[in-house]
């Protein structure tokens, strides 16, 4: 069977496209690949892998002539046109944070009120979007207001504060015990469980949004923290940490262990006024006359600069 003119020349293209294509996968696999590895092994490898290769090898073999040059003009469009150095002189690569001051909305600002103040009135709207408001806004703070409204008259608004402390509640228990796991589990030297617990039940715990039985049980939590950081390291407690602490405990009725903290706190910052508030919380709660006073007078002859309740109390008592 004699070939014709043009199907020599078909099977000389098939022929010639194996050997382009053949080329370019040995050069590819074992030219290409290794040498750029090569100049790249610390840095991220973003070039054509053997993978690339092998699918461009198999594209040739099946689109004669089309696949070698589709590739090699793409290729030459690449290195003639689009292959050029980025200016990353206007770049920033800082990862700092940038806070975005927004203008306050002051049409929405002049129609909010507490939710004290809502409930005082019965006023279903404004106690609405003062839940509505807390909701959009940072709630950690607010649970005690929003507490107050688990008894409203409106529904809407019960329901809106059951959902909001039932879902902070449940993830403050959460964090909790995964903290004072943690906590009992680190190494002997370090504090950053006791720290990361203390400073997390701080803020939970003084607003006091728990029932008694479990406000207690957290409370002696946050002492137990509170005693193994003493050990370890007293000197990252910090002043509003022992008073936090004193008023938990005393809150619960734990008198003696409420002393212990204020003698610590007394050795360890003799000159800080919640040094002397916290023993006369103590002292009047358990009607010691003599240390309350005793106490009240060392304040008041003593340099430190008083609150206004302080300032207060220190005139109904003198």
């Amino acid at each position: 069977m004699t070939l014709t003119r043009e199907e020599h020349l078909f099977f000389m293209m098939l022929l010639i496209n194996l050997i382009v294509a053949a080329a370019y996968l040995f050069c590819g696999l074992f030219i290409a690949v290794p040498i750029r590895k090569k100049k790249n092994e610390q840095a991220e490898y973003l070039y054509d892998g053997r993978k690339t290769y092998l699918i461009r090898f198999i594209i040739m073999l099946l689109c004669p002539v089309v696949g070698p040059v589709f590739f090699f003009v793409t290729h030459l469009l690449y290195l003639t046109i689009f292959r050029f150095q980025v200016n990353l002189e206007d770049v920033i690569f800082d990862k700092s944070r940038v806070k975005t001051q927004v203008k306050a909305n002051e049409e929405r600002e002049r129609n909010v009120i507490p939710v004290e103040d809502a409930l005082a009135v019965s006023d279903e709207k404004s106690l609405r979007m003062a839940m509505m408001n807390i909701i959009k806004g940072d709630m950690k703070e607010s649970l005690s207001s929003i507490a107050l409204a688990l008894g409203a008259e409106d529904s809407e608004s019960a329901h809106y504060a059951a959902s909001i402390l039932s879902n902070r509640l449940n993830e403050f228990r959460i964090n909790v015990h995964k903290l004072y796991s943690e906590m009992q589990e680190e190494e002997r030297k370090d504090t950053d469980y006791e720290v990361a617990l203390i400073a997390y039940m701080d803020d939970i715990l003084g607003q006091r949004v728990f029932m008694d039985l479990e406000q207690n049980r957290f409370a002696h939590m946050m002492e137990e923290a509170m005693e193994l950081l003493y050990e370890k390291n007293a000197s990252r407690i910090t002043p509003e940490w022992y008073e936090s602490l004193c008023m938990r405990l005393l809150e619960s009725g734990d008198y003696d262990k409420v002393e212990k903290w204020c003698q610590r706190l007394e050795e360890q910052y003799p000159d800080e006024l919640c040094t002397y508030t916290c023993k006369l919380k103590l002292y009047f709660t358990v009607k010691n006359r003599g240390a309350f006073f005793q106490t009240l007078n060392a304040l008041k002859n003593s340099n430190i600069v008083i609150d206004s309740d302080t300032l207060e109390m220190i005139r109904t008592f003198s």
